[in-house]
């Protein structure tokens, strides 16, 4: 039987502020299939990030596993860990994270980079401009690609940052409130790419979100509170 693309095993979580040790997750177990919407629910402060973070391979659990395709990933190195984000995972943030003196396309070519040595990259840099500029093409920005992020809308903005996530061509895309910085319809816009990508990929893609109605476009709804999965 294949495994999932993305699993959780009785992920726990603690900070410490000071002497005392606060406890954000719980014991998560969770599991995404290739091809699959997940959306991940909760009220602020139930641990969703939290764990996006620790699924992407961001910040390690304090106890627990993380397997992409059954295989532990906290067992690599840090530098095959690295690897495996920058090559086999997409994120699209609430805040967008471009960085602002870079142009659309460098934004976009920046994730691409990050996935390879100097001299990997060098070798097909051509190659990733091409693809770079398809992408933004495909996200409706061809005449938008030497325009920094001061100068496109917030849509614009989620759009470059929909673009630079899949540029690697991720297995798994992780996206933490991706509408939650843009008015109802731009958002509406933005969810209809991203999902049409997501099946055109036949990507797995967990989506945090506080919307009801958006998370009932997903093909399963997973509830979180007080850092437990709780249905």
């Amino acid at each position: 039987m294949t495994p999932p693309v993305l699993a959780a095993a009785g992920i726990t979580k603690n900070f410490r502020i000071g002497r005392q040790e606060i406890a954000v997750l719980r014991g998560v177990d969770l599991s995404i299939a290739a091809g699959e919407k997940v959306a991940l629910l909760g009220q602020s402060g139930a641990g969703k990030s939290t764990l996006l973070h620790v699924l992407g391979l961001l910040d390690k659990p304090s106890g627990g596993a993380v397997r992409y395709d059954g295989r532990d990933v906290h067992t690599l190195s840090v530098q095959k860990r690295a690897l495996l984000r920058h090559q086999h995972i997409g994120f699209v943030f609430q805040f967008y994270h471009l960085i602002p003196e870079l142009t659309a396309l460098q934004n976009v070519l920046l994730a691409r980079m990050m996935g390879h040595s100097v001299l990997g990259y060098w070798g097909q840099r051509r190659t990733a401009r091409i693809e770079a500029e398809a992408l933004l093409e495909q996200v409706g920005l061809k005449d938008r690609l030497r325009h920094r992020p001061a100068e496109l809308s917030g849509g614009e903005r989620q759009r470059v940052a929909i673009a630079r996530a899949l540029i690697a061509k991720p297995r798994v895309v992780l996206a933490d409130e991706p509408t939650g910085n843009l008015d109802s319809t731009t958002a509406r816009g933005v969810v209809d790419l991203m999902f049409s990508i997501q099946q055109e990929r036949g990507l797995a893609f967990l989506l945090v979100t506080h919307d009801e109605n958006l998370a009932r476009r997903c093909d399963r709804v997973v509830r979180m509170r007080d850092g437990v999965v709780v249905s």
